[in-house]
């Protein structure tokens, strides 16, 4: 961690206040330190009482730096240089010159460690806010102890100058309020975030004000110390605005919204969908725990249970109209969140495909996409997915099962499957059939909740006769890990290498932004876009199975996309494998 930049948490509330206290106040004082060195050429011989302020503040930062090596990881070099350069100023101090670029120096430091990471306006206004800020507080410490009739004649005039300061802080708190990406919306006085930002803006017009009535020279040094409070407050707000969480956009009807929540010690993502009025599925991830509940205040209040196919649990939970609070409570314990479902009704969503349905809305809230729910994936069977499915009975009929087991239900994207597969199958001279048996294949293209049972199902006939030895196989879709893991393998056609950069990176992803949470293929679509077209390819046959380990030979190489650790990140089957099984498919 470099010198001067807020510190992340530690984990204790007590110590992070105290922390960003210490850093709050090494910054304050070396602003007040370097402000007066530079302009200390302004004025002549200086007083005893000057010569111990500015002695001061240079044991002040000097202190405050050294404590914060402790207390935290700073650099180094940082902190040498920042203590040289703090105790060197009260000794330079009656060489002017010398003192001055001493404080130059100290000023850049702290302008560019403030400042780290950012660039362009960014920087620019970082720059402008600290050096305007440092020069007002060096002109309030001089004039303090050296009346204005007893400054160095020159052509630098004081009461231009602090309309100068003053307007170059209201700029650049100005640009800091407008490019937050507030607007004005109700996070500006509802977050502390956003009064912070209001302090920073605000503040800097009030010193400014004060300068206008305290323009002439004479009384000029009255407006740097009447002002002096308002500055450094503004800049002590400046300063701790990176330790201050940037609140979440709020919350816009008919886009699903994902959240934080915090019970007690323990914070988790909500995933509320598709925030319309009327029924809404609130979902948690697995890691959230168990016994959790969701409602609306002063309404139903109903338990997360878990769903057929999909991962975590869901509530169902009825909006009203407009904005309103939802409850999460485990036992005693209770938080809320904002909501908006807005005045015009919602898309129809089937209970079965919802979870679906929430999953693929996930997967463009990741990518920072707030889009409006419009449709779900199992409203209609894609061009990708029906070539898939051609490719798919066609390589099954090529080894002549007795007759293909298709599992589907009433979903429109299902119903279209289904008669795709039939007519394939025709064609091939494939039988198809409702029934399992010895010699067939196993075909789900149904939901989530559908694509589970007949899975389920399926694993527990294997264990009692033989059935479906040609395997089971499942629609693109139905990649998801509840469904594939229960059963011991399983096959799915796909256009795209779940071991793949992008499809590991998508995993990734989805799992930091949801508790762990295994990812999607309409989450995965969702996320590239329309850049899924540059990743859909041809299509082949992926093995999905219940493997997190393969015998080899001592000191033996791993092959390219294996990975033999199970809990690896990235994986799209949890505490399993997934394989290509067959080549291209043709």
């Amino acid at each position: 961690m470099d010198h001067h930049v807020i510190p992340a948490g530690s984990g204790s509330a007590g110590a992070d206040i105290a922390l960003v206290l210490l850093r709050l106040g090494l910054l304050l004082a070396t602003a007040f330190l370097a402000g007066t060195g530079i302009l200390r050429p302004l004025v002549g011989e200086l007083p005893k009482r000057l010569r111990l302020t500015i002695a001061a503040l240079g044991g002040i930062s000097a202190v405050l730096a050294a404590v914060s090596a402790f207390a935290t990881d700073v650099s180094v070099i940082a902190l040498i240089v920042h203590l040289v350069l703090a105790l060197a100023i009260p000794v330079l101090i009656r060489r002017p010159s010398a003192g001055r670029w001493a404080s130059l120096a100290l000023a850049v430091l702290v302008v560019l460690e403030t400042s780290l990471g950012r660039t362009g306006v960014e920087f620019a206004i970082d720059t402008v806010y600290v050096a305007a800020a440092a020069l007002w507080f060096g002109v309030t410490v001089l004039s303090v102890w050296v009346p204005a009739e007893r400054w160095r004649q020159t052509n630098f005039r004081l009461g231009p100058l602090s309309l100068t300061l003053g307007g170059l802080l209201v700029v650049a708190g100005a640009v800091q309020l407008f490019s937050s990406g507030l607007g004005f919306d109700r996070r500006i006085y509802g977050t502390l975030f956003g009064l912070t930002l209001l302090v920073i803006a605000l503040l800097p017009i009030a010193a400014t004000v004060v300068a206008v009535f305290f323009f002439s020279d004479k009384e000029s040094t009255r407006a740097y110390r009447f002002g002096a409070a308002a500055v450094a407050v503004g800049f002590v707000a400046w300063s701790a605005l990176a330790a201050i969480p940037e609140p979440p956009k709020p919350p816009t009807p008919g886009v699903a919204l994902l959240a934080d929540a915090a019970l007690g010690a323990q914070r988790f993502p909500v995933l509320v969908s598709p925030q319309r009025p009327g029924k809404n599925l609130v979902h948690f991830p697995a890691s959230a725990g168990e016994d959790l509940s969701a409602g609306i205040e002063g309404g139903l209040i109903g338990k997360a249970i878990v769903r057929p196919g999909a991962e975590g649990t869901w509530a169902e939970v009825d909006l009203p109209k407009g904005r309103s609070d939802l409850i999460i409570s485990r036992g005693e314990e209770k938080t809320t969140i904002e909501v908006d479902a807005g005045e015009e009704p919602g898309l129809a969503i089937a209970d079965a495909d919802a979870p679906e349905c929430a999953s693929a809305a996930l997967g463009g809230l990741i990518a920072d996409r707030r889009e409006v729910l419009t449709s779900c994936p199992a409203d209609a069977l894609s061009g990708e997915d029906s070539g898939s499915l051609v490719k798919l009975v066609e390589f099954l009929a090529g080894r002549k099962p007795s007759a293909l087991t298709l599992v589907e239900d009433t979903s429109p994207r299902s119903v279209a499957a289904a008669k795709l597969v039939r007519e394939t199958a025709a064609k091939t001279g494939l039988p198809v059939q409702a029934e399992a048996g010895p010699n067939t294949a196993l075909l789900v293209v149904s939901g989530w909740a559908g694509g589970y049972t007949a899975m389920t199902r399926a694993a527990e006939s294997q264990r009692l006769k033989p059935t479906h030895q040609y395997g089971l196989y499942l629609a693109p879709w139905l990649l998801n890990g509840p469904i594939v893991n229960s059963v011991a393998s399983s096959s799915v056609p796909l256009r795209f290498d779940p071991r793949e950069q992008v499809a590991v990176s998508f995993a990734v992803v989805a799992g930091n932004a949801f508790g762990g949470e295994s990812p999607t293929l309409g989450g995965f679509r969702s996320w590239l876009g329309d850049q899924w077209r540059s990743i859909g390819g041809d299509v082949q046959i992926f093995a999905a199975a219940q493997v997190n380990a393969m015998p080899m030979y001592p000191g033996e190489p791993h092959a390219v996309g294996m990975i033999a650790d199970r809990n690896y990140a990235g994986q799209w089957i949890p505490d399993g494998t997934i394989v290509p099984v067959s080549s291209v498919l043709r």
